[in-house]
């Protein structure tokens, strides 16, 4: 008699698969005319987050947005359009010069940033317009943005934190857990043909591995909805 398939309890929404924690919410606080100028009163680290975030103190009170490279306690911040450009300050695309390197970006002008947000990374401003910039994101695309979106000049704080090592299987098991995901996870072709789509025979799919995105748990394993698969042809 087989098992249920690790795809299938996920599917299924047990507490297993979920987040026992609820960080804090990081993002800008709301777009005002005049500068609003900031303290930074502390940083603070959580659960199933790898970068630091930092609580600024303002008039309008207190919000907690991801750190930049530099900050410390006691650093003024400025947020507005006419904000000075410095490590740490918040202005929207329009007032940053071309080439300015920028992280935590708005996809639309007030959602508190969402581009550019994980450790050590950051983006550059490559041109503007009256209505829109252009913004070459850490992979390397390019996209466009309305300059009404609001960023943070500099780049994400601990950066090279991927360069140590984990040197042992309890560390990457603990720092995986935090993200509430489950480690090590077998692959699929080493299993039996009771515990996986993939298992038995000589240890390969046997089968094409692009499977519905309509699929049940289960049997969603592989590629899913792939539009292409195999080599691509050298031109």
């Amino acid at each position: 008699m087989g098992k249920r398939l690790m795809s299938q309890r996920r599917g299924k929404g047990s507490p297993t698969f979920k987040a026992r924690q609820k960080g804090q919410k990081s993002a800008y606080c709301k777009p005002e005319k005049e500068v609003i100028k900031g303290e930074v009163v502390d940083f603070s680290k959580e659960i199933g987050r790898n970068g630091l975030l930092v609580e600024v103190m303002t008039p309008t009170g207190e919000y907690h947005v991801v750190a930049a490279e530099g900050m410390f306690i006691g650093q003024e911040i400025q947020l507005g359009a006419n904000a000075e450009i410095g490590i740490g300050n918040v202005l929207p695309l329009s007032s940053i010069p071309e080439g300015c390197p920028i992280f935590n970006i708005e996809l639309k002008p007030g959602d508190g940033g969402k581009l550019a947000r994980a450790t050590g990374s950051y983006a550059l401003l490559s041109t503007r317009s009256i209505k829109t910039a252009m913004i070459k994101l850490p992979s390397g695309k390019i996209k466009k943005m309305q300059v009404d979106c609001r960023a943070t000049i500099g780049n994400a704080a601990c950066g090279g934190r991927t360069d140590k090592p984990f040197v042992k299987a309890g560390a990457k098991f603990h720092f995986m857990k935090a993200k509430s995901r489950h480690w090590p996870i077998t692959r699929g072709v080493a299993m039996n043909a009771v515990s996986h789509p993939f298992g038995g025979e000589q240890h390969h799919a046997g089968k094409s591995k692009s499977v519905s995105r309509h699929a049940p748990p289960g049997r969603k394993v592989g590629a899913i909805a792939s539009k292409r698969t195999g080599r691509k042809k050298r031109k």
